[in-house]
């Protein structure tokens, strides 16, 4: 289930062939899921529990839990017994977290608390920020294309339109962090002030904020410096999502 080394791909027989009719307690979405959980329990994203563990900020970031041939990547056991030890955490607790069958979990995190289990929400589409630059990610009203795309668990997202972004880099600072995961949705209503995901018809998709709604169209101004914008007008915009969420 979790392998002795630094976090890589692992090579493992399928889940069924392990032994005839017995399919292993902890499978790869599961333990992902408890340290997503984990992280939620703490009020942390799961970059920020790496960096509290003393790891790479990025080494739970869910564009790293697939390796580029779509091979499972797991974590190390050293990686799970270092956020363990720096939540207090038993291995007992952690196998609770991750939903696995057998193991009696009834509620899941949210935003670090505890919600039950009727607001478990679902698995959504997450790609890498520094991905949109260079790959076509959307269809024509913001719906998530291609092979660029992963999947995230999002307790207590039930839109199902919704995906997210991984944010890289120190561009949005200290706004959202490298590592944090924004949720959007492109069905929600836009209001002056909210933080949104705009695709252009030039093919660009941008994360800003609305400054103000005009007849024509929309100002648009960065997260990080109010007075820094542009405007946009409808003909120039393709799509819009609202962020609902994020992990910070």
């Amino acid at each position: 289930m979790l392998n002795n080394g630094i976090e890589g791909a692992v090579e493992r027989p399928s889940e069924t062939s392990v032994r005839p009719g017995l399919v292993p307690m902890l499978q790869h979405a599961d333990v992902w899921r408890g340290i997503d959980r984990l992280a939620a329990k703490h009020g942390l994203s799961a970059s920020g529990l790496a960096r509290r563990a003393g790891l790479d900020p990025t080494a739970f970031n869910p564009s790293k839990r697939i390796t580029r041939e779509g091979r499972p990547r797991w974590p190390s056991t050293e990686s799970v017994a270092k956020i363990l030890t720096v939540t207090g955490e038993s291995f007992s607790s952690f196998v609770s977290l991750t939903g696995a069958p057998g193991t009696g979990e009834g509620q899941v995190f949210q935003g670090g608390k505890l919600a039950g289990r009727g607001a478990a929400g679902k698995s959504i589409p997450v790609v890498a920020l520094a991905r949109l630059a260079t790959e076509s990610c959307f269809d024509q009203s913001g719906q998530p294309v291609g092979s660029a795309w992963g999947r995230f668990n999002a307790p207590g997202i039930v839109d199902r339109t919704a995906f997210a972004i991984e944010i890289n880099g120190h561009e949005f600072d200290p706004v959202y962090r490298d590592g944090d995961i924004v949720i959007a949705s492109p069905e929600q209503e836009v209001r002056r002030g909210d933080r949104i995901v705009v695709g252009t018809t030039s093919g660009s998709v941008l994360l800003r904020r609305v400054g103000r709604q005009e007849a024509e169209g929309l100002y648009l101004e960065s997260l990080t410096d109010t007075a820094s914008g542009a405007f946009f007008k409808s003909s120039d915009i393709r799509w819009i999502a609202r962020v609902l969420w994020a992990t910070q």
